[in-house]
């Protein structure tokens, strides 16, 4: 399935509206490039349009206790809002597992995120991570094959039956989409990508073909 990557609600909206997207993931850094000011009222506004269709939202925090704090706070503001979590800090910090397994615990539905490899995402289903999400874009960035970790996780999760969705994201072409999704649930998608999935020249040459036979026909 595909989450659209956007905190964009006309962008959001236009995408709900044609019943192609099964939910939408954000981060800080989407955030800012979509000139979102205020969290809240566009957590509130994104998860009202896509409902029931879960939207992730990532903590702004390094500090272990405001990463729970606003992980209550944004989980509470709709239903159907879940929270990113890193699978570690910048600078190599362990806690933020800690992190996943307490709100995991407490019911709080976690998409564990960053993740470069099979090892890592691992890791964050067994501290019970409901998304685990490879950044798989950027793994091919560094020379290796996002879809050899993608093979791996998906047969380790079958085979401990761990309870994990495995997603996809960092998309560079619409190419990614289809070869992730061999072994993703999700892939997460930008809205300039979703666009040329859906639109191809050929596909425009030929239905102005037949509007323009048709005007003959009839």
């Amino acid at each position: 399935m595909i989450f659209l990557d956007s905190g964009d609600i006309n962008e959001i909206r236009k995408f709900n509206e044609l019943g192609i997207i099964r939910g939408c993931t954000t981060n800080p850094s989407i955030m800012l490039r979509d000139k979102i000011k205020d969290i809240d009222k566009a957590v509130l506004d994104i998860s009202k349009e896509i409902f029931p269709y879960p939207l992730s939202v990532e903590v702004t925090s390094n500090d272990e206790s405001e990463m729970l704090k606003q992980a209550y706070h944004f989980s509470e503001i709709n239903d159907n809002v879940n929270i990113k979590i890193p699978i570690h800090g910048p600078k190599g910090e362990l806690y933020y597992l800690k992190v996943i397994e307490e709100l995991s615990s407490d019911n709080i539905v976690i998409n564990a995120t960053a993740m470069m490899n099979a090892s890592q995402m691992l890791l964050a289903a067994l501290a019970g991570a409901r998304y685990v999400s490879l950044f798989a874009g950027r793994v091919n960035d560094m020379g290796v094959n996002a879809l050899s970790e993608l093979k791996k996780i998906w047969r380790l999760i079958d085979r401990f039956d761990l309870d994990a969705y495995i997603i996809c994201g960092s998309v560079r072409e619409p190419l990614n989409v289809i070869e992730w999704l061999q072994f993703a649930d999700i892939i997460t998608v930008p809205p300039d990508i979703l666009n040329k999935m859906i639109v191809h020249p050929y596909t425009s040459l030929t239905v102005q073909q037949f509007l323009q036979d048709a005007k003959k026909v009839i």
